[in-house]
Order: structure tokens, then sequence, then C-alpha cells
């Protein structure tokens, strides 16, 4: 099993998706009942990954590597290759757990077009993991654009009343971002043969030679794959997409997107952008506009999210100022930042996913997410009440809860690289404390002034067994994180290094930074280190 669990993971749920196609689409029982059970062995398939990964967590390079160069298509140089870090290892991890409990939630949610929905959402569940594994640059485009048809048809097909609209917005902006991507792609394939004479799309390969582009050019190329990450991620400007996908979205779709799909843009910034332009990335003013973007999303984001009526709105902006955390960290570029970005993506998919599935569950109740139609719900459904709150919490980083380790490790980041960016980025952190808070006392607490409340029913068992992972991952990555941290040591001290290495010492923001043989991940001394690299 070890030598091709990556495929097994892979192609569980289009296996899935395939059978759903031979039945009949009047047995609807017997569609969900295949659906949920392909997507929890999908979940339980990953597992064994985990004790598999712990084992070799210290190895140089990618893990259980399948494939060799060039084996697809050997006439342009395309590889079915497939490997793993502990980055990408983590985020397997997210996507078969959010997968299966995205799935379990749609149970009495989608009531037409069953078969289709359960079908496509398989089939994206085989995208997202693809995008993860690759390790071809062909292989990765063809998972990143596989992606993008089911999302379109899951919003188009089961949103809201402004579908059509929000759907073609996410396929457009996405699209955008797709095609400068693979100029920059096609680029990257023929200066490799121009250096090596060999045309080939491995990713491994391409890492040896694409830091060896002129800065000139370089400069352009980070500018194509920036857009295309960046409105995946979206940063701001490009968030506009965002709150439309996302109110328009069922409540599966929702989680999916907030929870996976929205990582595949941090993910692309850490495993191509920093790697690919060393150079480019450590030049104060990219830096310094990349800081910049994020802090102002996460501002931004938080500011807005606070004036939001709709409840589904507001998740979906906060998403924009998480995320603004999870880019500072990235282009802080050194191990606190990065690890804490890594975290930080991990712990939004939990929280913000469960935040989701809390709207949707009141929507279905009472078909509105309008937060003026609701309050003193904690009194008519209790159970309900008390995992919103530990959810909202987790949310807005409250320590022993995940959210607070991510967002202290990134602010500790930021500050090793200049303090006035961790100081303008901390605000954030009490922003959304505000609106989340504001948001619970309005729903939450109060009496039941609304007659429409007074006799709705709490939780079912299906919909409490949902939250139940997401809990226990939430208190566990708060009050010990450590393993996570050392999962993520060897990846993230290896990319500050290779930055380091191919750019010179002289660029300031990576001279700022704790040295990996100087301080590991997750150490406290990190905090000192940084400040007083900071102080000099």
């Amino acid at each position: 099993m070890q030598s091709h669990v990556l495929s097994i993971i892979l192609f569980t749920p289009l296996i899935g998706a395939i059978l759903l196609l031979f039945v009949p689409k009047e047995k609807i029982s017997t569609i969900r009942w295949m659906a949920n059970i392909f997507a929890f062995v999908g979940f339980l398939i990953s597992l064994p990954l985990a004790p598999m990964f712990w084992w070799q967590r210290f190895d140089p390079g990618f893990k259980f590597l399948e494939g060799t160069p060039n084996n697809w298509i050997p006439s342009i140089g395309a590889g079915y290759n497939l490997g793993i870090d502990g980055i990408s290892f983590l985020l397997i991890m997210l996507t078969t757990l959010l997968g299966w409990i995205s799935i379990l939630s749609s149970w009495t949610a989608i009531e037409h077009r069953v078969k289709e929905y359960y079908v496509w959402f398989l089939v994206l569940q085989t995208g997202m993991l693809g995008v993860f594994m690759a390790l071809d640059f062909f292989l990765f485009f063809v998972f990143w654009e596989a992606m993008l048809v089911p999302m379109y048809l899951l919003i188009g097909i089961w949103g809201g009343p402004r579908k059509l609209y929000a759907a073609i917005k996410f396929f457009l902006y996405t699209l955008l971002g797709s095609v400068l991507m693979l100029l920059g792609i096609l680029f990257l394939y023929f200066h490799h043969h121009t250096v090596s004479n060999v045309f080939t799309f491995s990713i491994p390969e391409l890492y040896k030679t694409a830091p060896m582009i002129p800065f000139d050019t370089a400069i352009w190329l980070f500018g194509a794959f920036f857009i295309g990450f960046a409105i995946k991620v979206p940063m701001f400007p490009f968030h506009t997409w965002l709150p439309d996908a996302h109110v328009e979205a069922p409540t599966a779709a929702s989680v999916i997107l907030a929870g996976v799909m929205l990582k595949m843009g941090t993910y692309g910034f850490i495993r191509f952008s920093l790697p690919f332009f060393p150079s480019v990335v450590t030049h104060p003013k990219v830096q310094g506009w990349a800081m910049g973007l994020s802090i102002v999303g996460i501002i931004y984001g938080a500011l807005v999210s606070l004036v939001q009526k709709d409840m589904k709105k507001l998740v979906a902006y906060s998403s924009v100022s998480h995320l603004g955390f999870c880019t500072l960290g990235i282009f802080a570029l050194n191990s606190s930042g990065l690890t804490g970005s890594v975290l930080q993506q991990i712990n939004h998919g939990i929280s913000t996913g469960a935040l989701f599935l809390i709207v949707g569950i009141l929507y279905e109740r009472r078909h509105t997410r309008e937060i003026a139609e609701f309050g003193g719900i904690s009194t008519v459904m209790p159970v309900y009440s008390t995992i919103a709150m530990i959810m909202f919490l987790s949310s807005m980083g409250l320590p022993l809860l995940n959210g607070f380790v991510g967002e202290i490790t990134i602010l500790q980041g930021a500050f090793a690289a200049n303090w006035r960016w961790a100081a303008w980025a901390a605000p954030g952190v009490v922003l959304a404390a505000a609106y989340l808070l504001w948001l619970y006392q309005r729903v939450f607490f109060g009496t039941v002034s609304n007659p429409a409340n007074e006799k709705l029913q709490d939780l079912t068992p299906r919909e409490s067994f949902m939250f139940v992972p997401l809990i226990v991952l939430a208190l566990w990555i708060g009050i010990y994180p450590k393993p996570f941290f050392q999962i993520l040591e060897k990846p993230v001290n290896d990319l500050v290094q290779g930055i380091r290495d191919h750019s010179g010492e002289s660029a300031a923001a990576v001279n700022r930074a704790p040295r990996p043989s100087q301080v590991s991940v997750g150490d406290p001394r990190a905090i000192s280190a940084g400040v007083m690299k900071a102080g000099d």
C-alpha cells in the first residue's frame, strides 16, 4: 500500500463518482449512502498516511514518490509524478476530512438533481487532492483546472437566487489567473530546456533552473504566478468574487471552498512563487507590496465583516481577513512566518468550515440568513449554541484553541521581518473578536422575539457528529501543537534555506529571519531571536 498510497487516496473519490453514474437517479437514498460511504472511505484510507509520514518526517525531499519524469506524455515531457512533504501532507488530511464532512452535511440540504450533485462533488475532491500531490507541472495544471468545472456547477445549479452571476464571476476570475499561470509554466518549461537541453515539467527539476532566470524576466514571471494564486486565495484587491460565491453556494460547497480551495492559492505561493523566484520575493519593494496587501486584506476584511447583515457574507469576508494572515506569514520569508501560515491554513479550514456548517444548519430550518431574524437561539437550541460558541472562539484566536497558535506564530514571523508589519496586522485579531462576538450576541443571546424561532429543532445526531472531529482538532492544535510544528519543520527550514542560498545574504528580509540552524520551528527561543534580530 505504501508504494501507491497517494494514488489510492487520490482516486477513491473518483471511483465513487464513476460508480454513481450507474445508479438510477430515482434511487435517492442509495445515491446518498454511496456518496457518503465513498467520502468516508476516502478519509479512512488517508489515515494510515499519518503514521507512515510521521516516521519519515525528517527525511530529505519529497516522500511516497510515484512515477518517473516524462512517463505520461513523453513527447512533451509530462509525467504522472506524485509526492508530498509536510506542507502538502497536512493539506491532504484536511481535504479528506472536510470532503467527508461536506458530503455528510448535504444529506437533507440537497433535494433536486441529487445524483449529479454527488458525482460532481466527488470529482471536485479528486481535483483538490491532485493539486497537493502533483510533482509534475503539467499534471498540477490539469488538476488545478479540474477543480474549476465542478465548483462552477455546484454554485450554478444548486446555489441561491443569484447563483449564475456568482458562478460566472468565480469562473472568469479563476480562469484569468489560470491563463497567466499557464504562460508562466510554459516559460519555465522552455527555459529549463535552454539550460539543460531537456524538456520536462518535473517540479523538482524546475526548482534547479528557475532561480537562474534573470531578475528583469523573473519579476514578470513572478507577477503572472502571483496574480493566479492571489485570485485563488483571494488577496485584496482580487477578493470580490469570494463573497458572492459563498453567499450563493450551497452549504457544503461553501465549506469545501473556504476550507480547502482557497488554500490552493497559498499553497501555490509556498510551492512555486518562493522557490522559483527567490531573488524577486526577497526584493524589498516586492516583499513590501506583498506584506502591504496582506495587511490591507486583514483590516479591510474585518471591518467589512462588522457591518454585514447576512451571516454567510460575514463569514465570507472573515475569510479575506484570516487568509491575509496566511499570506503575511508566507511573505515574512522566515521559518516562523511560513510555519504559522501553513498551520493557520489548517486552522482556517477547521474553524471557518465549521462556521459555514453552523450558518447552513440555521438556514435549513429558517430559510433565511439575516441576522435581524434571530435572537435568543441559545434557549431553544442549546447544543447547537454551545458548538457555535466553541467554533466562534476558535476562529477569533482564543488561547488554548487552534486559531491562537497560528496567529501568534505568524505575528512572530512578521515581527522578525519588520516590527511595523506585525504592528499593523495585530489589530485584525481584535477586530475578529469584535465581529464574531457581536454576531454571537445578536443571534444567540437575549430573548426569542421572533415567533418563528420558538420551536426550532436542536442538532440531530448526524449534525452533531459532523462537528466532533473539528472540535477535537481545534482543541488538539490549541493545547498541544508540537506534532504539527515537527511535521512542518523540515520542509519549511529547507525552503527558507533555499531562498537564502539563491538570493544572497544581502536580502534584508531573509537576513532578519532566525536561521534554521540556530533555532527550531516552534522553539520559544525563536521569539527572542526574532526580536533581537529586528532590533539590530
